[in-house]
């Protein structure tokens, strides 16, 4: 006889009351709602990897909904028939993010300006660019991350240049 997987209802999620202690209503496939005394509620996932019981922080109750808690569970009982552990693959795609945040249009055109460029040209030209990056590029890709800017995100940038008079400026980027 195989276990019964979703056990909870979306009800039962939301009139669930804090106790004295820490309960946990289980939804099945190692899906369960952590109750604690303050009120709060978290979705966790206990699963074995490698002969050791681990724990899969999901999130919490209702910022992610029941149907949505299952979701993860699945995609986490996916991971491990592929041999994969649901809570590293979690932490890799999260510094992944991290990393990706940190690589803005800005912050590597200045690190680029501050390393490179300051100590191969006079000190007039770096200005020039340093100005030409903060006027033109900074305030249109500056927060963007890289690998999210597009060809067609460069070509309205140099347009904006071009359109303010500044041809010779738009040739030299396209150089």
């Amino acid at each position: 006889m195989s276990r019964q997987i979703n056990k909870l209802s979306a009800t039962a999620v939301k009139t669930a009351k804090p106790k004295d202690k820490t309960i946990r209503m289980a939804d099945g496939g190692g899906l369960y709602l952590e109750i604690r005394p303050t009120g709060s509620k978290y979705w966790r996932m206990k699963y074995r990897f490698a002969g050791k019981e681990k724990l899969l922080a999901i999130g919490t109750y209702p910022d992610v909904t029941l149907a949505e808690a299952r979701k993860v569970r699945d995609r986490a009982k996916e991971q491990l028939a592929e041999d994969v552990d649901p809570s590293m693959a979690k932490q890799v795609q999260r510094r992944l993010g991290q990393q990706v945040a940190a690589n803005t249009f800005q912050l590597v055109a200045q690190e680029w300006l501050e390393r490179v460029h300051q100590h191969d040209v006079v000190p007039d030209h770096y200005q020039r660019n340093r100005r030409r990056l903060e006027r033109d590029a900074f305030p249109v890709l500056g927060k963007r991350p890289l690998s999210e800017i597009t060809a067609a995100e460069l070509l309205t940038c140099l347009r904006r240049i071009e359109d303010r008079g500044h041809i010779e400026t738009v040739l030299r980027r396209l150089a």
